[in-house]
C-alpha cells in the first residue's frame, strides 16, 4: 500500500491531455452526430431550393418552435439564444434544436425518477425541531435550509460533523481510510472515473472489502468517463464482485436523453460516512498529470446522521437509471438508524441533490439565496461562469447593497471556447460591483460558496447552465461549524494566488472581443 501511495505524485506538466481509452468511441459518436445534423440541414436546404412550399413549411416550423420555446417556463437566458439562432439560421437552428434542445426521452425518464423519489424521499426524517432551532439561532441560514427541506425534500441535520478538504488528495486519502473500514456497503457515484493510478488504489481497497463480505456498488456517467475508460470496464468490475451501472450510454442519434448527465460525486460507507466535492476519480484531479497547470479542487467528509440523505441520493440514481435493471426493494438495509455524537454539536448540515427532471433549480436557488442572505461578504468559486440573468441580478444586487461579492475562476482554461463565454459575463458583473479573480497556478475546479463566516456550500454544482439546469447534481449546505472557517481560510489563501481582473473587464475589452463573446453566448446552453 505504501508503494501505491508513493506513486500518486506529479509527473509532467502537459500542454494537452494525454490520449485516453475511450476517445475513439467519443470521436465516432460526435462525428456521427455532426454528420446526422449536417445531413438533416442539407436535406431541408436542398428541399427549399426546389419547392417554395417546403421553404415556407421550414420557416413555419421555426416560428412555431420559437413560440413554443418562448412559452416555456424557463429563464429567458436559455430561451433567447435558441430563438435568435432560429431567426438568423432557420435551417441550422431548427436542426440543432431537434438534435439537442428537444428531448422526447425526458418524459419517460421523469416518470422513473418520480416513482423512485416517491419511495425514497419519504424515508428521510422531517427534522422539524432541528430546522426550528437553526431558524431561531440564524434566520438567514434557517431560510435556506427551509427551502431545501420544503422543495428539494432534503432535511437539515444535527448530530453531524463536516470536515473540509482544501485539496482533492486529502479527500482521497480520507476516502480510502473510510472504505478500508467498511463493514456493510460502499457506494461510489462519479461523473468521471479513469482506470489509472487513483482508481487502481480505490479498486484495491474495494476488492479487499468484497472479499470480506462488503457489498460494493459503482455508478458512473458514460459521457463523463468516455475518455478515461473502455467499454469492458463494467465487465471487469463485475468479475471482481463489484456491482456496476452506467448512466445514459452515449450514442449518436436524434432526440437522445443527451443533455442530462450525472454530474454527481459521492462516496458512502455504511451509511455513516459520506464524501462529496468537485473532484472526479481521475489522475488530473490529484495533480498526477497536469494538462492545465496545477489543479485546484476541494471536498468535504460528512459523518453522522446527515449521511442518510447522501445514501438516498445514490439509491435514486442506481434504481432509476434503466427500466430493465433489477432494482432494490429493501431500502431500509441501507438506511440504518445510527447513533452519532457530533464533535461540533452546534453545527448543522443539509446534503441535497438537484434533479433536472423537475421544474426546480435547487442548485441555482441555493446560490442565489447565499448572495441574498449575505450581509458582509459572499464568495464563490467555479470552473465555468455561464449564468442566467436572475443570478447575474442577485450577485450584482448583493454587491450594490455593500456585500463583498467575489468569484474565483480558473487562470488556465480546460476548454478555451467555454472560457471565452465565461469571460463574457465578467463585464456585467463588475459593473455592478462584483470582484472577479482568476487563479494563476492553473485550473480552479472547486464549486463552493461561503457567506459571513456562518454558512457555506460545497459540492458538484458549477455556476453554468449545464450544472444549474441540465445535470443531476449534489451538494451540501452547512453552517455554524469549523468547516465554514476552514473554507474561508482556503478562499483567503486562494485569493492570494489569483490575479484580480475586475478593473480590466470593467473597461478593458475591445469592441471586437465583446462582439465575439456575445456571439459565443448563443451557444452557451450547449457548453
Amino acid at each position: 500500500m505504501e508503494e501505491r501511495k508513493r506513486s500518486i505524485r506529479p509527473q509532467t506538466v502537459e500542454k494537452k491531455a494525454a490520449t485516453r481509452n475511450g476517445v475513439s468511441r467519443l470521436a465516432f459518436a460526435l462525428l456521427s452526430m455532426l454528420l446526422e445534423s449536417l445531413l438533416l440541414a442539407a436535406l431541408l436546404t436542398g428541399l427549399n431550393r426546389y419547392a417554395e412550399w417546403v421553404n415556407i413549411i421550414t420557416r413555419v416550423v421555426g416560428l412555431i418552435l420559437g413560440l413554443v420555446i418562448y412559452g416555456q417556463h424557463k429563464t429567458s437566458s436559455m430561451k433567447m439564444p435558441w430563438i435568435i439562432l432560429m431567426l438568423l439560421f432557420p435551417v441550422f437552428g431548427v436542426a440543432m434544436y431537434l438534435m439537442v434542445g428537444l428531448n422526447v426521452h425526458t418524459r419517460r425518464m421523469r416518470e422513473r425518477y418520480e416513482k423512485i423519489d416517491g419511495i425514497l424521499l419519504p424515508l428521510l426524517p422531517e427534522n422539524k425541531e432541528e430546522l426550528e432551532e437553526l431558524t431561531r439561532r440564524d434566520g438567514s441560514a434557517g431560510n435556506i435550509a427551509s427551502y431545501i427541506a420544503a422543495y428539494a425534500k432534503y432535511p437539515v441535520y444535527r448530530n453531524t460533523d463536516v470536515t473540509y478538504f482544501d485539496q482533492a488528495v486529502k479527500g482521497l486519502e480520507a476516502q480510502l481510510a473510510a472504505m478500508a473500514q467498511a463493514e456493510r456497503f460502499i457506494f461510489i457515484e462519479y461523473h468521471a472515473i479513469e482506470d489509472k493510478d487513483v482508481w487502481q488504489r480505490i479498486q484495491e481497497v474495494l476488492v479487499e472489502r468484497v472479499c470480506a463480505g462488503v457489498e460494493v456498488r459503482v455508478f458512473y456517467d458514460d459521457l463523463g468517463s468516455i475518455g478515461f475508460i473502455t467499454t469492458d470496464f463494467i465487465r471487469r468490475l463485475e468479475a471482481l464482485g463489484i456491482r456496476c451501472r452506467v448512466f445514459n450510454p452515449f450514442a449518436p442519434g436524434l432526440n437522445l436523453f443527451l443533455n442530462n448527465r450525472d454530474h454527481r460525486k459521492l462516496t458512502i460507507v455504511d451509511g455513516r460516512v459520506g464524501f462529496t466535492g468537485g473532484y472526479n476519480l481521475a489522475n488530473e484531479y490529484f495533480n498526477i498529470t497536469k494538462p492545465y497547470g496545477e489543479w485546484k479542487d476541494t471536498g468535504i467528509m460528512i459523518s453522522g446522521e446527515a449521511v442518510r440523505s447522501m445514501t438516498v441520493t445514490f439509491l435514486e440514481m442506481w434504481n432509476a437509471v434503466k427500466r430493465s435493471d433489477v432494482d432494490d426493494t429493501d431500502f431500509g438495509r441501507y438506511l440504518p438508524d445510527i447513533r452519532y455524537e457530533a464533535k461540533e454539536p452546534e453545527g448543522f448540515a443539509a446534503p441535497y441533490a438537484d434533479n433536472p427532471m423537475d421544474d426546480l433549480h435547487v442548485g441555482e436557488d441555493v446560490y442565489i439565496s447565499m448572495a441574498d442572505k449575505a450581509e458582509k461578504y459572499c464568495y464563490f468559486s467555479t470552473p465555468y461562469l455561464i449564468i442566467t440573468d436572475e443570478m447575474m441580478h442577485a450577485l450584482g444586487l448583493a454587491a450594490m447593497r455593500g456585500v463583498d461579492v467575489r468569484i474565483i475562476t480558473p487562470g488556465i482554461p480546460d476548454k478555451k471556447m467555454v472560457y471565452g463565454v465565461t469571460r463574457s459575463f465578467y463585464n456585467g458583473l463588475v459593473r455592478r460591483g462584483v470582484r472577479i479573480y482568476e487563479w494563476t497556478p492553473g485550473f480552479f475546479h472547486a464549486k463552493m460558496s461561503i457567506a459571513d463566516d456562518r454558512m457555506a456550500t460545497c459540492g458538484t454544482i458549477n455556476l453554468d447552465y449545464r450544472s444549474l439546469y441540465h445535470h443531476f447534481e449534489n451538494g451540501c449546505f452547512f453552517c455554524h461549524c469549523e468547516a465554514v472557517h476552514a473554507m474561508k481560510a482556503d478562499f483567503d489563501a486562494s485569493f492570494a494566488e489569483c490575479r484580480e481582473v475586475t478593473e480590466f473587464y470593467r473597461t478593458g475589452r475591445s469592441g471586437l472581443r465583446r462582439l465575439w463573446q456575445l456571439f459565443l453566448r448563443l451557444f452557451a446552453e450547449l457548453m
